[in-house]
């Protein structure tokens, strides 16, 4: 990969040279052909017959014009530098992320299921040594509550990577899965209200609302200290608006760095052509607000 990438860096840079000659090639021959020709002499004494239009003035206009693109470019190129830098920062944070989550899974899968996976070889090992059917009950029954709770766990896991209530039964029904979970785990009073047209919104907008405001709940059970949450959800014709905010303690916005989970919701966001913007201010809560185009998403 570090190859791969080098030789790309090493492609673009000997492309960028060769316009850069291309660029000084054009220049002399334009010089060299306009020195052997007068072609500025040409060109002044014909400007001169339009005078009353004021053709003469179009060089130094020109001119004007040339030194503006290139302070454009310059802009540009400044701005692009920066946005470049800044998915580079992302897409290092969102690597250390996934290898997070990787070995959050790898260690659940080894403690946890792993575990269950043996207590079911050991009771099918005492079943076959058993000599009574007393016995093989017993290590039955134990199997039994073992697989259950091996099965919880997967079905655990495979919710956590995505919420089977999405595919299911949609976006609503997801959120409210969401909001008594958390209730249920915190005891923040967490609710859902919702209107509009949601019964048809594309799978990508609704695994990113989701996402986002499984992320904002997230930060308020972990931050806020907070006893209320709400999620506002509200959809029309042209657009889906999500709000999620909390009677927490809050903090100064302006002054604190996103976390990797806000910046990822950002992006998500960003991606589908919308916008995500968090206000908060110490003692006064916090609300993430999260805008996207439904264009033709939305069947009314």
């Amino acid at each position: 990969m570090a190859m791969t990438a080098w030789r790309r860096l090493s492609r673009l840079s000997c492309r960028a040279r060769a316009d850069a000659l291309w660029v000084l090639l054009g220049t002399a021959l334009t010089f060299a052909l306009a020195s052997n020709f007068e072609l500025q002499e040409k060109l002044t004494s014909t400007a001169q017959r339009f005078e009353a239009w004021q053709l003469d003035e179009a060089p130094l206009a020109l001119t004007a014009l040339s030194f503006g693109l290139a302070w454009y470019a310059w802009r540009r190129r400044a701005q692009t530098t920066r946005l470049l830098a800044h998915n580079r920062e992302l897409a290092q944070q969102l690597i250390a992320v996934q290898e997070s989550e990787r070995l959050a899974l790898a260690r659940e899968l080894h403690d946890d299921i792993a575990q269950h996976c043996t207590a079911i070889r050991i009771e099918a090992a005492c079943i076959a040594r058993a000599n009574d059917n007393a016995q093989i009950l017993a290590c039955a029954q134990r199997t039994a509550v073992a697989a259950e709770v091996l099965h919880q766990n997967v079905r655990g896991l495979l919710r956590r990577l995505r919420p089977a209530e999405l595919d299911e039964l949609g976006l609503v029904a997801a959120l409210q899965a969401l909001c008594a979970a958390c209730e249920k785990r915190t005891g923040i009073d967490c609710r859902l209200s919702h209107d509009g047209p949601l019964h048809a919104l594309g799978e990508a907008i609704a695994t990113a609302t989701y996402r986002v405001a499984q992320e904002a709940l997230s930060n308020v059970t972990r931050h806020a200290q907070a006893s209320v949450a709400r999620i506002e959800l509200h959809a029309n014709a042209a657009e889906l608006k999500l709000r999620v905010l909390d009677d927490g303690r809050g903090y100064d916005a302006s002054s604190t760095t996103r976390g990797l989970g806000l910046l990822g919701a950002a992006e998500r966001a960003a991606a589908l052509g919308g916008n995500l913007r968090i206000t908060s201010a110490p003692g006064a809560g916090a609300c993430v607000r999260m805008t996207l185009p439904l264009r033709c998403e939305v069947l009314v």
